[in-house]
């Protein structure tokens, strides 16, 4: 397992080096991202209003944040459950021209193709600590407030080495996640074994 600390905008030579397992430290300027963007922009078929040309880190998102002495404070922070916008995962990856998503979880099989494709990664928090990172976010600018609200609105920031993150889709098309499933069948028909226990048991039923 390796450790990085990558700024962005990423290419493909900084993501195609990682691979799953390994720990990244994020700095540069990246955007937020819920459903509600991602339905306006490839259901409703809006245009994005800005270009994620020098932006392509994308984080799943909806930070709180509120407007102190005429700027925007970042109150509380933590990447939102990647699996739960695969519908869009692929379609955001390919038209965004995205180098790396942040999220819990991860996500299906259909995004992780197109991540191999395109030269894309996923990562995931080691941990749950939404106000342990404030203090390296900075907030830039907000797309579409109006239109989406604060939580679902496109947030800018800039962030400096924000993390750790491992990374669990890498651009071989590897999920660490499928992988560990498979770790922990294995080590339970061995367990099973070890124990001299049938591998069709089943629980003793209460009721």
């Amino acid at each position: 397992m390796a450790e990085y600390h990558l700024t962005g905008p990423l290419t493909d030579s900084d993501v195609e080096k990682l691979n799953v397992g390994d720990m990244v430290y994020i700095s540069g300027e990246v955007f937020t991202c819920r459903s509600r963007l991602q339905k306006y922009i490839f259901d409703e078929k809006n245009t994005l209003p800005f270009s994620t040309e020098d932006r392509n880190i994308l984080i799943h998102n909806g930070p709180i944040v509120i407007k102190e002495n005429d700027k925007w404070k970042l109150v509380s922070f933590m990447p939102t459950s990647s699996i739960r916008f695969e519908k869009w995962g692929a379609k955001s990856v390919d038209e965004w021209n995205l180098k790396m998503i942040v999220g819990k979880t991860t996500m299906g099989q259909q995004t992780a193709e197109m991540m191999k494709q395109k030269k894309c990664v996923h990562v995931s928090p080691r941990s749950v600590s939404p106000n342990l990172w404030i203090d390296s976010i900075e907030v830039q600018d907000v797309h579409l407030y109006d239109e989406l609200g604060r939580i679902e609105a496109a947030w800018f920031f800039k962030v400096h080495e924000l993390g750790p993150f491992i990374v669990d889709i890498d651009t071989k098309g590897n999920n660490l996640f499928d992988l560990l499933d498979e770790k922990i069948a294995n080590n339970k028909e061995q367990a099973l074994r070890d124990l001299g226990i049938e591998p069709d048991f089943e629980f003793t039923k209460l009721y």
